[in-house]
């Protein structure tokens, strides 16, 4: 009997199975491929889940043994026997006893397997109109005289480089040079303000700055070398030398006392070896800047640094090794440093380095021509990018244009997607869009769907699940953990994975307070939301963008995403601003598509039933406002923090990282306009 119904079971749950594989086979020849995204079918008791369960559970319950097998895809001149030291918390070790080289993961490697040919990097400048295609053996050898070239400059293991260079490959080779004998480079954004390069200069110690003589922005010439000069004039610490890359149509005019150009340095210069690192030796320092305070230097662990980027490429983003890769973000980023250079070059795929803009270089359809030119199979962008497309070409002309037959998905990251963009791009492209998280102290991400192990449903408004090796929760005020769906801080339970931050430059206490003391035990993120009874992690916003409306606390981001439904809307921003009644009301920015032209106040109505009608009458949502162009930051982070001091009449330092000051004017005026601010 006990058999028989055991036999029953098996023949049901396979006879259910068999059915739901002929329903997706019958809605993928025939059904709507947009539908079939998101066509939510769950095996409940089935294994469909269980490769992500069993990889992720090991990540957490078998930490060691987890990254000691992944370490192993790795070169080592002296393979690890410790692989986590965990005696001094929250300064965690990881593979302290291994010696390797940054450099020779990202370049000798494949050349001594045999794939010295292979494409490393496509240069596609729109913008000057240049295309250069270098294979690894072409980039090692360039790297391996550049890095002689510091080296006959003084430049020794443990030296701190400055690069402030705009995107061409010299940027690149610097970058991998400093990895090959051992220095620690310090990318800074180019076209970054004096003042804030200076700081930098001071805060590493630079010996030395490899610059150029401009970068280019649609439509004007940004002008490094005077930004370099003042910056020499401000910083106490002074580098013995500059080195200038001079672009052919704007040469800079160079100071003998300190000044060389790229092509002198290579003079006389012998191509460089690799150079034994420690794993915990830093392969370089990246400053990420606050609302307040100094520049926060991240510092990025050799060992560790190599091993988690190499796994993602095939674990979170289904790359191969034949395929191009190409990563929509600037090396002055941490998307830049992490997913441009350093991740696809350890796992030896093409990467794209793209000298333009979304839109205007020349069009909104760019990003679609490099796409199809260069036969991608994935991009990876901000949220911004493909929000400023779809508002310049929001019915999607441009990208009918391209034969886009090799690409396959969209990876977002930097600020939260709102749905509607999300579904305007599947619409077009019938590709899924992987919104994911992670952060500049990372390096990598902290959740996703990671492609290459096991695909999940998208939920909109999610960032998918826990990347293997990130033990996340949420926590309240009190520091105990939540239930699904209830909003607190995300924490992740320490220690963090390889390839993250194991302090801050110089600043062990600062590292300390700031990130591990409010929770004991755990690394805050600034970011709050929620983890469903799937699993899916829902980021709604920073910790300081949870606004308290009458004892309510809401998400800026949940208010986000209904107006980003309107089909008016290309973007917006949600900020809280002080009430006198409620202690804070929350206001929405709405910046509009290119070519509409219904009445605003229309607009900015309709917005505001939709968020009573969906988010409810406790949002007190009553304020939303036109304004021509929202205030970013170079990386395309929209600055509400700015804005809401602006709004609530308070004193604001003009953020170093915004991308065009005047903005911040614009907003002013249509504040004082809406009679929001009253002077």
């Amino acid at each position: 009997m006990k058999g028989t119904i055991i036999k029953n079971k098996v023949t049901v749950k396979r006879f259910f199975y068999q059915k739901s594989l002929v329903l997706l086979v019958f809605l993928f020849f025939f059904g709507d491929i947009y539908e079939i995204l998101h066509f939510k079918l769950t095996f409940r008791g089935g294994d469909l889940n269980q490769k992500y369960k069993d990889i992720y559970q090991k990540s957490i319950n078998s930490k060691e043994e987890f990254w000691k097998n992944i370490s192993d895809d790795v070169f080592w001149y002296k393979k690890p026997t410790k692989i986590l030291n965990s005696q001094n918390p929250p300064f965690y070790k990881w593979f302290e006893d291994g010696i390797t080289n940054t450099c020779y993961n990202a370049l000798d490697i494949h050349i001594d397997n045999g794939r010295g040919d292979k494409l490393a990097i496509i240069y596609d400048s729109p913008i000057t109109g240049e295309q250069k295609k270098i294979t690894y053996n072409e980039l090692r050898n360039e790297v391996a005289l550049f890095a002689g070239a510091l080296k006959k400059q003084g430049i020794l293991k443990g030296d701190r480089v400055i690069i402030y260079m705009p995107m061409i490959p010299q940027a690149v080779i610097a970058m991998l040079a400093c990895g090959r004998i051992g220095a620690v480079h310090s990318v800074v954004f180019g076209g970054f303000a004096a003042n804030e390069l200076a700081s930098r200069i001071d805060d590493s110690k630079a010996k030395l700055i490899v610059t150029a003589s401009c970068g280019y922005e649609p439509g004007r010439t940004v002008h490094y070398k005077p930004l370099v000069n003042k910056a020499l004039e401000l910083a106490s610490h002074k580098p013995n030398k500059c080195i200038v890359f001079q672009r052919k149509k704007d040469r800079a005019e160079l100071n003998p006392a300190i000044d060389i150009t790229w092509e002198e340095s290579l003079k006389d210069a012998e191509p460089a070896h690799c150079e034994k690192m420690n794993a915990n030796e830093y392969a370089y320092i990246l400053y990420t800047s606050g609302t307040t305070g100094l520049p926060k230097g991240i510092v990025r662990d050799i060992g560790g640094h190599i091993v988690a980027l190499k796994w993602t490429m095939k674990n979170i983003y289904n790359i191969d090794q034949d395929d191009v890769w190409w990563s929509a973000s600037d090396i002055g980023w941490i998307v830049g440093h992490s997913y441009i250079v350093y991740a696809p070059l350890f796992y030896g795929c093409t990467t794209v380095l793209f000298e333009g803009k979304p839109v205007g270089t020349p069009d909104a359809g760019v990003f679609w021509r490099v796409i199809s030119e260069h036969k991608i199979k994935s991009l990876f962008t901000a949220p911004t990018a493909i929000r400023a497309i779809k508002k310049e070409d929001p019915n999607g002309e441009f990208f009918k244009k391209y034969d886009l037959s090799k690409f396959e998905k969209l990876f977002l990251a930097g600020e939260r997607a709102d749905p509607d963009t999300i579904k305007w791009f599947e619409r077009l492209s019938n590709s899924p869009v992987i919104d994911h998280w992670w952060q500049t102290e990372t390096s990598w991400a902290i959740t996703s769907d990671c492609t290459g192990i096991e695909s999940f449903p998208v939920k909109y408004g999610s960032a998918f699940k826990p990347v293997p090796g990130y033990d996340l929760k949420v926590l309240n005020s009190e520091g105990k953990e939540v239930g699904p769906g209830k909003m607190g801080d995300i924490v992740v339970k320490l220690p963090l994975p390889p390839g993250t931050f194991p302090t801050l430059w110089g600043a062990d206490k600062r590292y300390k307070e700031n990130y591990m003391s409010t929770y004991p035990g755990y690394y805050l993120t600034y970011d709050a939301g929620h983890i469903d009874e799937d699993g899916y992690v829902w980021i709604m916003s920073r910790t300081d963008d949870i606004i308290n409306v009458a004892g309510h606390r809401l998400s800026t981001g949940a208010i986000e995403e209904v107006l980003a439904e309107h089909k008016d809307v290309a973007e917006c921003a949600v900020l809280g601003i002080a009430d006198k009644l409620k202690g804070q009301i929350p206001i929405g920015l709405l910046a509009l598509k290119a070519g509409v032209t219904k009445d605003r106040k229309a607009i900015a109505d309709e917005c505001i039933k939709m968020v009573r009608e969906k988010v409810g009458p406790v949002a007190a949502f009553k304020i939303a406002v036109i304004v021509k162009r929202l205030p970013k930051t170079r990386s395309g982070k929209i600055l509400r923090g700015t804005v809401r001091k602006i709004a609530d009449n308070e004193p604001y330092k003009m953020p170093a990282t915004i991308d065009d000051p005047a903005i911040l004017d614009e907003i002013k005026a249509d504040l004082i306009e809406n009679k929001i601010l009253k002077l």
